[in-house]
């Protein structure tokens, strides 16, 4: 008896590892009821729960990450019936080029990473306004999506980042620790002094506004071109816009809501916003300042060589992705190639540090396209669909905007865009409209699925992989703090967007 409760307890101590007891519960809880819903409530608003329930599990990545709860949840639905291996194999095929992009594009940017970070901490140490800070990086986020993919430019952003925190660290720990840093290391505060554990909890808080602005900058500028976003390639497809085309009947309302979106970033940082106003505290400015003239003097002939590299690998990179010269995930392949073949990268260990952070996420990406499948399946959107195509007037360009804004929130925007542009391509050539209304109609699911959706991490592919990046636990950026930190955006860029939308279309 003893020995069965021994093996009892390590079963539950070794599912969900650390995670905390009450979560452990919630997840086997919710493994238990889905059958008796199932039988009790039937499939469709199964599904609903099951999506709730995956939802919960990105709220909870801080306590551990989503891929083993969700995983098993998307596991379970297979098994319930709710939708079919093959239908999910579907999902992730359609969805090939982001998942290329994810596994070769964020491993590419890993050999840019030293360039990157020597480029942007001289932009960082020369700019002193926090307000100035934070425009930029929103400002460069949303041009930079406008003609490359907001995944590749929020990795970008996030190597940034995670170099800034470690350039600190390294100096504030410097008499306790030595050598590289694991990510493990820098989460640790107990390395660091009194005085520097008061300068990271500033530094943090300052990291998290510029992350969030860069992160909305992506969203503002994938809204404006064909090519920002995958949906709107697939509603430019489906409605026959070239690039110009699709720019000009969106620009009613995305110019619109990119300006909000600009001045909402300087108001938030100007009047101090719950959650914003952290500014780059002195200790830490000096120690990055110092970095930077350490790196300059370092400076030999084969470092200036590397940097050179970066950069014209950075050159063919931008020119690459502006001009469409392959798929995104393969031009990340030959960033890879290119910057490890001339930069002396030639051990197997190295490569595999690149990859180390996009492939939990790629795994946990074709998870949620299991979770899409069920929505799929279960026609889990039909029935809201069906209600705003009854709609008659401007209240039915007000209720496509808000319900792709409000369902691409908890799902995938393609997905929502996929059907929400093929129903009404089919009411529109059964006659239900004229051209005029359908052009008008495709640009409010387009913004629709582009702006509101920055009020969760699950809205945007690119604020789920900083959601689950090996940056968010260091600066402490949890799914709740990420909403709090979107809302003032949602609102005035929903708002402007809305308004543009019934007034401008």
């Amino acid at each position: 008896m003893q020995k069965n409760n021994g093996v009892i307890a390590a079963i539950v101590h070794n599912f969900m590892g650390q995670s905390p007891q009450w979560y452990k519960l919630a997840i086997l809880g919710f493994l238990v009821v889905n059958p008796l819903l199932l039988v009790s409530i039937g499939k469709f608003w199964t599904g609903w729960i099951i999506l709730a329930e995956f939802i919960f599990t990105l709220a909870m990545a801080l306590k551990c990450y989503p891929l083993p709860p969700a995983g098993l949840l998307a596991f379970e639905a297979i098994i319930m019936r709710l939708t079919s291996v093959e239908l999910v194999y579907e999902h992730v095929a359609d969805n090939l080029p982001v998942i290329l992009l994810l596994m070769f594009m964020v491993a590419g940017i890993h050999f840019l990473k030293s360039g990157l970070l020597f480029i942007f901490t001289k932009i960082i140490v020369s700019i002193r306004s926090k307000v100035m800070i934070s425009l930029v990086f929103c400002f460069m986020g949303a041009i930079l999506s406008a003609f490359l993919d907001a995944l590749t430019v929020t990795a970008v952003i996030i190597a940034v980042a995670y170099g800034f925190y470690g350039i600190y660290h390294r100096y504030a720990s410097n008499e306790k620790r030595k050598g590289e840093r694991s990510s493990k290391v820098l989460a640790d505060d107990s390395l660091l002094s009194e005085e520097s554990k008061k300068d990271i909890v500033q530094f943090r808080g300052f990291l998290r506004n510029i992350m969030m602005h860069g992160a909305v900058g992506t969203a503002l500028g994938g809204a404006l071109t064909l090519v920002g976003e995958p949906q709107n390639l697939l509603i430019g497809k489906v409605m026959g816009w070239n690039f110009v085309k699709f720019f000009i009947m969106c620009a009613p309302v995305s110019i619109v809501v990119f300006f909000t979106g600009m001045l909402t970033c300087v108001l938030l940082e100007i009047v101090h916003f719950k959650g914003y106003g952290y500014k780059l505290p002195e200790n830490v400015y000096n120690i990055l300042k110092a970095d930077v003239e350490v790196q300059n003097k370092a400076l030999t002939t084969e470092s200036i060589v590397k940097l050179a590299v970066q950069a014209l690998v950075v050159v063919f990179l931008v020119a690459a992705l502006a001009f469409h010269l392959a798929e995104v995930g393969l031009i990340g392949l030959t960033v890879i190639i290119l910057a490890t073949a001339f930069n002396g990268v030639s051990e197997e260990h190295h490569f595999g540090e690149a990859f180390k952070d996009a492939l939990p996420f790629t795994a946990l990406l074709v998870v949620f396209f299991a979770i899409v499948a069920v929505i799929h399946d279960q026609g889990l959107f039909k029935p809201i669909l069906h209600l705003i195509l009854g709609i008659e007037g401007h209240n039915q360009l007000i209720a496509f905007f808000l319900a792709n804004g409000l369902l691409s929130a908890i799902s995938d925007n393609v997905f929502v865009a996929t059907v929400y542009i093929t129903e009404i391509k089919s009411a529109f050539e059964a006659g239900m409209f004229d051209q005029n209304w359908y052009d008008k109609l495709a640009v409010a699911v387009n913004m629709g699925t582009n702006i509101p959706s920055v009020a969760t991490p699950n809205g945007q592919a690119a604020f789920l992989f900083l959601l689950t990046s090996s940056l968010a636990p260091l600066i402490r950026l949890s799914y709740l703090e990420m909403v709090k930190l979107a809302l003032p955006y949602t609102i005035t860029m929903t708002s402007a967007g809305l308004l543009a939308t019934i007034f401008l279309l």
